[in-house]
């Protein structure tokens, strides 16, 4: 567990600046699926540094960002900032730390795929109001919609470590089914990210997966991105295309 929660500490900066944001049309599709509305509270498990509890902060939203790792703890209070209902407390997807039935909505974007099922889901049910949904989001980086994700994709599996075990692709209908233990709802929307060479070395070295700076492959291979930014650039700037998959279920 350890691992798992201090292998972004050394990537708060890029995961700050360049990691995707979500859809709004995200906000809407819940409003009309699992009834949130502004007197919902969230329980954002696994919030990271914040990225997914702004769109609720701006619907008006209480949100508790439960996040074990105490650097993007702190960048998420410093982000959100703003919000003055807006609170982050250490916890982990199986000891949230928060009351019995105080939760309307336990979201979890981008972090599914760290947690244990089997012993999430207790806490979760434990955590949520009678009622209460359970609502899983990520984005999902498109492999071949154009040559450069294609070669992006290519060059991504070259220079990763575990990145085969990580993507989020790897979870399929019935481990979502073993999950919530009952049918449940989905949606997919457009997500998409412009760089410049900058943006993309930095949305690069937000991914746990990817050698750092310190590593000895790490001239090579930004050399290697290069001349694929160089490649495929047009004035300069290159887009990322995802699709942003919502998952629900009520209990």
């Amino acid at each position: 567990m350890s691992d798992t929660v201090e292998r972004f500490s050394n990537r708060v900066e890029n995961y700050v600046k360049y990691r995707p944001d979500y859809p709004r049309e995200i906000v809407t599709y819940l409003a009309a699926n699992c009834g949130l509305n502004r007197a919902s509270i969230i329980a954002d498990v696994g919030c990271g540094t914040g990225i997914s509890c702004r769109m609720f902060l701006e619907n008006g939203n209480r949100v508790i960002g439960v996040e074990p790792n105490e650097a993007m703890r702190a960048a998420a209070v410093k982000l959100l900032a703003e919000f003055p209902w807006f609170m982050a407390v250490d916890g982990t997807s199986t000891a949230t730390t928060l009351d019995d039935n105080s939760i309307d909505m336990v979201v979890a974007a981008q972090a599914f795929h760290w947690f244990d099922p089997e012993k999430t889901r207790p806490e979760f049910y434990r955590i949520l109001k009678p009622g209460g949904h359970i609502v899983l989001i990520w984005n999902e980086r498109q492999l071949d919609a154009t040559p450069f994700l294609v070669e992006y994709e290519a060059f991504l599996l070259k220079y990763a470590n575990d990145y085969g075990n990580v993507r989020h692709e790897n979870i399929a209908d019935e481990e979502l089914r073993g999950f919530f233990q009952q049918d449940y709802g989905s949606a997919v929307f457009e997500n998409e990210q412009i760089f410049d060479f900058d943006g993309i070395k930095g949305r690069m070295l937000s991914s746990s997966y990817m050698p750092s700076e310190t590593a000895d492959v790490f001239p090579a291979m930004i050399a290697e991105l290069e001349a694929l930014f160089a490649k495929h650039a047009e004035n300069g700037k290159i887009k990322v295309s995802y699709d942003t998959r919502v998952y629900f279920s009520r209990i």
